[in-house]
């Protein structure tokens, strides 16, 4: 899978936009100005940091080579994850898709009409 997939994939999401608030280079994804997913693009091999629930995140962990810690990000709710590595595309998208509705989850009840009106 490789980052312009992922792009296109995060901004299909209702009330996702994209900006580089930090560098160049770093591409965020937020919905509704709540970041859930980030990406440097200078990393070789591509790597994404998505939100994950703690428990979940740990699981992953154990399970993947290709899923660490936050790169430069809260460990506890936060992975790596090499997209261009071992990892069925499926997967990736299930993880994307797993921080965007963290995100999601977290807002008001008013946030959560707004976007669905979107």
């Amino acid at each position: 899978m490789n980052i312009e997939y992922i792009r296109e994939y995060c901004l299909s999401k209702k009330g996702t936009s994209e900006s580089f608030p930090f560098d160049e280079s770093t591409l965020v994804f937020k919905v509704m100005d709540k970041m859930f997913l980030l990406t440097s693009l200078d990393r070789i091999p591509s790597q994404i940091n998505v939100k994950c629930d703690p428990e979940y995140a740990l699981e992953l962990r154990d399970q993947h080579s290709e899923i660490t810690g936050g790169y430069h990000m809260s460990k506890k709710h936060w992975n790596t994850v090499v997209v261009e590595g071992q990892l069925e595309d499926q997967m990736i998208l299930s993880l994307i898709d797993h921080s965007y509705d963290l995100v999601v989850s977290s807002f008001s009840k008013k946030k959560k009409v707004e976007l669905e009106n979107l």
